[in-house]
């Protein structure tokens, strides 16, 4: 079996929902079947009081036996301790069961998470998975409680059925299809609340995509006075998802009232018949009194079928989810290509930019989107038509892409952990390595503020720091990391001019003979650029030095000095 805390989940069946949920079932077979013994033992054991007790009144009743009542009493009292243990064992084992399935879930879904690699921005939004982690892994897991008393419950009511039959034909007759009638009655809510669970599944994701969208670029809205609009229409969205979950709500609520109203109808129906049967002299009191007592018994199978009814209803919209993210696919590595075996120029044909090799290039621009994307094309982490020494990139090993050439994203995650797990990555590089590279970041200052230094913790995300230091130890990553080819967008737009200064000094410093490109309008790195490409509607407007281009182009100019002719993303 599989462990999924150990980090070895398994292959899930991604199918269809149903078999993802009997994958889950079937990776844990022992405690399943463990928890299938236990909850069957368990109810069956709910339709043992009901003889015991007609035993007692029908021979507590004979004269000359005085102790009868009494011995049956007991029999009664131990029966109820062993089913005491049993419900301890059925939970323990149930609670285990839901357990190992939500992490098997969560487990299976990190993998394929990183399986993806930058495939994933773009095939599936933060909200989406947030939910999936949060919400679905849940729901799923509780579905799997029909393996145990869900099961035992399927088997109670077959067993209540054939000692009714024992006793009369008609009584069983009426337990028989009273639990098809009720599923017939359900059955147009359930279908009902499939619908409502999937259209609240899906505007649930894209909320949590908008407060994602929300919490991460606040600081940027409140310096744009767009916040109030952003608030506003998330509000909106609020309110709809609220309607819809009161649609929701209000379908569950019917199941609920009448999967707890109707097995009480049925339990009045078969006492009323026992009734008239006793009557009629075919039953005995004490038969009468196992005739309710196994109606009463009855409650609770049907209960937990119509609970396990809706849990599964839920966990086949959630499954679905899980299993339409699982057929993701990654990029392609099926080029067979030979990439060249020394440093070559990388060239975009898009925008006309080229990296000369060992050089440091500057990407300006007025749109951090268009040089942006040109980096995006030259890491081949979106469609591109880039050529590394005249060869498509997209006819290359991606493996062999990834390792030469890497893309240091802005807002690049930072991952909780020690200092040297953030910038070391999985590089393994000895702690020298590690204080060069936050030397040349200019994170020194960072590194003494920790208590600890380098073992010193890093909350997720890097929440625990401020936006500059956060963005210097991303530089210093991507410096120990020491690609072939470093891509870094706006690796300074986050410090002020001193720390700038400091950054883009040891960004040449660290890179000296390997081809590196930055993305930004900073004088700073401008000013060291080996060549910058100065980019106008996503094009190669002019390329030359950094004086040679503020001499020759008055858009690069007063792009650089934000001048009142500053080009914007209105007037190019």
């Amino acid at each position: 079996m599989d462990d999924p805390i150990a980090g070895h989940p398994g292959t899930p069946d991604a199918r269809g929902p149903i078999r993802f949920l009997w994958w889950l079932v079937l990776s844990q077979r022992r405690r399943s079947l463990a928890g299938t013994f236990y909850g069957t033992a368990w109810m069956l054991c709910l339709t043992v009081p009901p003889y015991l007790l007609s035993r007692a009144i029908d021979d507590g009743l004979r004269p000359g036996r005085p102790g009868t009542t009494l011995a049956w009493s007991g029999a009664l009292l131990g029966y109820g301790a062993v089913n005491l243990v049993l419900a301890w064992w059925r939970h323990r084992t149930m609670t285990l069961i839901r357990n190992d399935a939500t992490f098997r879930t969560v487990a299976v879904v990190l993998r394929h998470s990183v399986r993806l690699g930058a495939a994933l921005p773009r095939q599936v939004s933060a909200g989406e998975l947030v939910t999936i982690g949060i919400s679905d892994v849940v729901r799923i897991s509780l579905a799997l409680t029909f393996i145990g008393p869900g099961v035992g419950s399927v088997v109670c009511y077959l067993t209540v059925a054939v000692i009714l039959l024992t006793l009369s034909p008609l009584l069983a007759l009426v337990v028989l299809l009273g639990l098809p009638a009720l599923g017939l009655v359900l059955r147009p809510l359930f279908a009902r609340q499939q619908r409502t669970e999937s259209s609240f599944r899906e505007q649930q994701s894209r909320l949590t995509a908008r407060f994602e969208d929300l919490a991460g670029g606040l600081r940027v809205l409140n310096g744009l006075g767009g916040k109030d609009v952003y608030a506003a229409r998330y509000r909106d969205d609020s309110r709809r998802l609220r309607a819809e979950g009161y649609r929701v709500g209000g379908t569950a609520s019917w199941i609920q009232a009448l999967g707890t109203g109707l097995p009480v109808l049925l339990l009045a129906t078969v006492t009323w018949l026992g009734a008239r049967l006793t009557l009629q002299g075919q039953l005995t009191p004490g038969q009468l009194a196992a005739v309710f007592a196994y109606a009463a018994v009855l409650v609770a199978p049907i209960y937990f079928l119509i609970e396990s009814g809706q849990d599964i209803t839920r966990a086949v919209v959630c499954a679905r989810r899980v299993t339409d993210f699982l057929n993701l696919r990654p990029d392609p590595d099926a080029g067979t290509a030979e990439a060249p075996a020394a440093p070559a120029e990388l060239a975009d044909p898009e925008s006309g930019v080229r990296l000369a090799p060992g050089e440091f290039t500057v990407l300006a621009g007025p749109r951090p989107a268009e040089t942006a994307a040109v980096a995006e094309r030259l890491a081949r982490l979106a469609p591109t038509a880039a050529e590394w020494d005249g060869v498509p990139l997209a006819d290359l090993p991606l493996t062999e892409v990834r390792a030469r050439i890497a893309l240091a994203e802005n807002e690049a995650a930072l991952f909780a952990g020690p200092l040297r797990d953030t910038v070391g990555g999985r590089t393994g590089a000895a702690d020298e390595t590690l204080l060069a590279a936050l030397g040349s970041a200019a994170a020194l200052d960072v590194l003494h503020a920790l208590p600890g230094r380098l073992d010193a913790p890093v909350a997720a995300g890097g929440r625990d720091l401020s936006g500059g230091q956060r963005q210097r130890l991303r530089l210093a990553r991507a410096l120990t990391a020491d690609p072939e080819v470093l891509l870094a967008v706006e690796p300074t737009s986050a410090v002020d001019a001193h720390t700038e200064a400091a950054m883009a000094d040891g960004l040449r410093a660290a890179r000296a003979g390997r081809t590196t490109l930055v993305t930004s309008t900073s004088p700073a790195l401008l000013d060291r650029a080996d060549t910058v490409h100065y980019l106008v509607d996503g094009k190669v407007a002019a390329s030359g030095t950094h004086r040679d281009l503020l001499r020759t182009q008055p858009g690069y100019r007063a792009l650089v000095f934000r001048g009142p002719d500053s080009p914007t993303e209105d007037n190019g």
